[in-house]
């Protein structure tokens, strides 16, 4: 009976929710193939610092670098318990000519290691990417939206009034921080490059016969080859696997951003001032079917609480290092590294797509401003009724009065708030009578909301944007 993917577990963030390019990165092949790239470079580094290896065998590795007989491989790891040994033994398979010098002076880590370095380097690139497109998504929003008045909330309670793309650059903030961060960490991270079986590079002082300048040399060569501008300066067996904490924490970053925006999308959808995109023959709910769920600002939430997670996984595994190396770093790196990264692209995948589509019910959200509206002008009336020879103290009281009947009223069912009529026909308010209802414009209200949006934008999110401007805005699809 042919196997099915449907008969085995498969991780929903490979079969579901992350995009093709990293589950390609984070693929066995993908991998295997880094393993491939790092014997060939150390053939040809140790050739090129005199060592005894020929052209064709260099050759011959390269003609072989992608023939991969996973079969095989497994068949020799079932033997020697051994995951680089068996690929050791199934590359030379396919590359007789170099069987002999392939992983000549190396440790296993080695391979993991840089090809490790290698895929997270590549990784960190693709969420920079990732970021960068979340950003740009936000900044058209917060720009088409900078003007349009809308009721801010404290402790999730009326507060005075903001504007829509004032707060959408509260969002915008956050992922300044992240876009940042995951271009230093990629920057950062560290190449072991040809350190040996403990860090001293013993092997290759005995290849070349007690030439320290010469395991330098390969060392940096090594690492240049790779595309790295130098190796980590000290290692035990492994690179330090504090880096694979402070790279995890960059994606938790994002996770904690995206987890701020979704979740004010979420409360604003209860509130119909926002919605997230609907498409047309979209299902909310099997058993309600006028429901308009925020399913996508939901997932994103999930994901990250799930990414968020890991980040103390990584700083448990990076402490619990012992000496030089201890193996029980590798069973969580191999899962948690990889659902890191798989994680923040499909939650990058999801506000990207939110932001590009979110749409703001401006006659909602004006509704509910103009509802609560009375009472943030209470204030201003009360100034302006003072100046007009009123007695500051019995007006504050005046004012306190009405504004509970009027809150009494709402909670009772009314839909309209009448606290200016009650204060209209308040003969202590009548010097200025004529004046209240011009004080009913939601834009009187917000401050330099919209200012502060547009210099937040020009002053800050557009110069961080620049060196990412060339590809942005390509097509991001999700399952829903």
């Amino acid at each position: 009976m042919t196997a099915s993917p449907h008969d085995e577990y498969r991780s929903p963030l490979t079969s579901r929710y992350a995009g093709e390019p990293m589950r390609r990165l984070f693929s066995e092949r993908h991998r295997i193939e880094c393993w491939r790239r790092m014997w060939i470079w150390l053939a040809e580094a140790e050739k090129e610092l005199g060592l005894d290896i020929t052209d064709e065998q260099i050759e011959a590795m390269q003609a072989a670098a992608t023939d991969i007989d996973f079969e095989k491989a497994a068949e020799y790891e079932a033997r020697f318990r051994h995951d680089v040994m068996a690929h050791v033994h199934a590359y030379g398979d396919v590359a007789p000519a170099a069987r002999g010098v392939i992983h000549l002076g190396a440790t296993s880590c080695f391979v993991t290691d840089n090809a490790d370095a290698m895929i997270l380097r590549d990784a960190l690139e693709h969420i920079e990417r990732g970021v960068a497109e979340a950003v740009a998504a936000l900044r058209a929003f917060a720009d088409r939206t900078h003007d349009i008045p809308c009721l801010a909330y404290t402790h999730f309670q009326p507060a005075q009034p903001t504007t829509v793309g004032k707060r959408a650059c509260l969002w915008l903030q956050d992922l300044l921080v992240d876009l940042e961060a995951t271009a230093r960490a990629q920057v950062n991270v560290p190449f072991l490059s040809s350190k040996g079986t403990t860090g001293t590079q013993a092997s290759f002082l005995t290849l070349f016969e007690g030439d320290a300048e010469k395991c330098e040399q390969l060392d940096e060569l090594t690492a240049k080859k790779a595309g790295f501008l130098r190796p980590v300066p000290v290692s035990g067996q492994t690179y330090p696997r504090k880096a694979d904490y402070t790279i995890t924490a960059v994606l938790g970053g994002i996770a904690v951003s995206a987890t701020r925006f979704a979740n004010d999308v979420r409360l604003l959808s209860g509130l119909r001032e926002l919605a997230e995109p609907f498409e047309k023959e979209q299902i909310g709910s099997s058993a309600m079917a006028y429901k308009q769920n925020p399913m996508r600002t939901e997932r994103i939430t999930a994901l990250a609480r799930h990414l968020m997670a890991l980040v103390p996984e990584a700083a448990s595994t990076a402490s619990a290092q012992w000496l030089e190396r201890t193996l029980d770093d590798s069973a969580a790196r191999r899962i948690y590294l990889p659902e890191a990264f798989l994680a923040a692209d499909a939650i990058l995948r999801l506000v990207i797509n939110v932001a590009r589509g979110l749409h703001v019910n401006t006659a909602v959200a004006r509704a509910r401003l103009v509802k609560e509206l009375p009472f943030m002008a209470t204030e201003e009336i009360l100034m302006r009724a003072v100046k007009m020879g009123g007695d500051r103290q019995a007006l504050h009281e005046r004012i306190r009065q009405h504004s509970l009947a009027a809150k009494d009223q709402i909670v009772a069912g009314s839909d309209r708030n009448d606290l200016i009529l009650r204060l209209r026909d308040d003969e202590a308010f009548f010097a200025v009578k004529d004046e209240l209802q011009d004080l009913m414009q939601p834009a009187r209200f917000t401050g330099l909301a919209s200012r502060q949006t547009q210099r937040f934008l020009a002053e800050h999110v557009d110069p961080a944007l620049a060196p990412y401007l060339e590809g942005l805005g390509g097509d991001v699809d999700i399952n829903v």
